[in-house]
C-alpha cells in the first residue's frame, strides 16, 4: 500500500461514516465522481473491495471494516501532529476529545464552561456514556480524555485522580431511617434498592461496600439512569446507592433524604484518564492541568460544599420540609421580679 495517499484514506473513511457517497461528497466538498473515482483508485492499491452494495445501501466489506482501523488512527495522528505544530506557533485552536460516564454530567460543564474563555478558538467533542462505552471509545484512540471513578483495569492507562467523589444511601424523606443517627448497614438488609446497571463504577462501588461487610441486598430493579433512579426513590419504590455529586438539587428541595449509615459515605476519586502510550495534543494536555489544579474547587462550588465533603451523610431535607414545633413562651409566676 505504498501509493495510498491521505486523500483517498480521507474519503474511504467518510464514506464508512456515511455508508453513503453522496452524504461522504457533501462533507468533503466534492463531487460523488470525485469520490467514486479515489474509492476505486484505493481498493485497486489494497487489492480487494473494501465496499459492498447491496440494491442502492452500501456497507463495508470484510477488508474495509480492517482497513477503517488503521484509516482512523492516521487521520488522529494527523490531527494531533497539526496541533502540536499550531501550539508551536502560540496558536490555541484545536478540537478537545472528551469522555465521560453519565454521572459527570452535573459537573462537567462546569468544568468545561471554565477553561473554554482562556482558549476561545477551541472546539470541543464531548461523548457522555455509560462506563462500557467510555472504555472502548478510549480503547479506540477516539476520545483524548475520560472521566470517570475508576480507572479501567482492561486498558494501560495514565490515571490522575483530581476530585474527592462521596457515595452515599438515599431514601424519600418520609422513610423510617431518615433522621436515625448511625444506623449499621445490616439495618437495610430487608429493604428493597434499586440499582445501577452491571459495569458502573456505582454498581462496583455498592457491591464491594455490602460484600465487605458481609450484607446482602435485595435488587428491586436495575436501571441505567440517575434520573431514574431519583425518581424511583422519590416515588417510594427502595433506596439507592448513589454519588452524592447527583443529588444536590433534590436534598434542598426536601425530596430526596440522605441516611446516616455506618461507614458512608464511601469517598473515592474522580479522576482525569488518557492511554497510557498516548502522547497529548496541547489542548488535552491543557485541560488535564487544568482539571487537576482547579477541578476540585470548581465542583465543590457546582454541587455545593455540604455534597463535596466527608459531612454529606449529615445533610438533610432543609427545616422548613419537616413539621414545625410549635414553641410555647413560658408562663411568668406571680411575684417574680418583674412583674406587675
Amino acid at each position: 500500500m505504498r501509493n495510498v495517499t491521505l486523500r483517498q484514506m480521507r474519503v474511504f473513511t467518510a464514506v464508512a461514516r456515511h455508508l453513503s457517497f453522496t452524504r461522504a461528497a457533501r462533507e468533503l466538498h466534492l463531487t460523488q465522481p470525485a469520490v467514486s473515482q479515489q474509492m476505486r483508485l484505493l481498493e485497486a492499491e489494497v487489492g480487494m473491495p473494501l465496499i459492498e452494495q447491496i440494491g442502492r445501501k452500501i456497507r463495508l466489506a470484510p477488508a474495509g471494516v480492517e482497513l477503517l482501523q488503521y484509516a482512523n488512527q492516521v487521520t488522529e495522528l494527523l490531527r494531533e501532529a497539526g496541533e502540536t505544530i499550531a501550539a508551536m506557533r502560540g496558536l490555541r485552536r484545536g478540537v478537545l476529545k472528551l469522555g465521560a460516564v453519565s454521572t459527570t454530567k452535573y459537573f462537567a460543564p462546569a468544568l468545561l464552561s471554565a477553561f473554554t474563555p482562556d482558549y476561545p478558538e477551541v472546539s470541543i467533542k464531548f461523548t457522555v456514556a455509560n462506563r462500557g462505552e467510555i472504555i472502548r471509545l478510549l480503547a479506540a484512540n477516539e476520545l483524548d480524555l475520560v472521566i470517570m471513578g475508576r480507572p479501567p483495569a482492561e486498558l494501560r492507562t495514565a490515571a490522575s485522580a483530581f476530585a474527592p467523589h462521596p457515595s452515599v444511601i438515599i431514601a424519600p424523606p418520609n422513610h423510617r431511617l431518615v433522621g436515625e443517627r448511625h444506623v449499621p448497614l445490616e439495618a437495610l438488609a430487608d429493604e428493597s434498592f434499586i440499582v445501577r446497571e452491571e459495569g458502573s463504577g456505582t454498581r462496583a462501588s455498592m457491591e464491594r461496600l455490602f460484600a465487605e461487610q458481609r450484607v446482602p441486598f435485595r435488587t428491586l430493579m436495575e436501571v441505567s439512569s440517575n434520573e431514574t433512579i431519583k425518581q424511583a426513590v422519590m416515588a417510594g419504590m427502595g433506596l439507592a446507592f448513589i454519588s452524592a455529586h447527583t443529588i444536590g438539587l433534590e436534598i434542598d428541595a426536601g425530596r430526596l433524604a440522605i441516611l446516616d449509615v455506618v461507614g458512608l459515605p464511601i469517598v473515592r476519586d474522580w479522576y482525569v484518564i488518557q492511554l497510557h502510550e498516548k502522547l497529548l495534543p496541547p489542548i488535552a494536555a491543557a485541560f488535564r492541568a487544568f482539571m487537576l489544579e482547579r477541578g476540585a474547587g470548581i465542583i465543590a462550588r457546582t454541587i455545593g460544599a455540604p455534597l463535596a465533603t466527608e459531612g454529606v451523610a449529615l445533610r438533610q431535607p432543609p427545616p422548613a420540609s419537616r413539621p414545625l414545633k410549635r414553641r410555647h413562651a413560658p408562663k411568668r409566676r406571680r411575684g417574680a421580679r418583674g412583674a406587675p
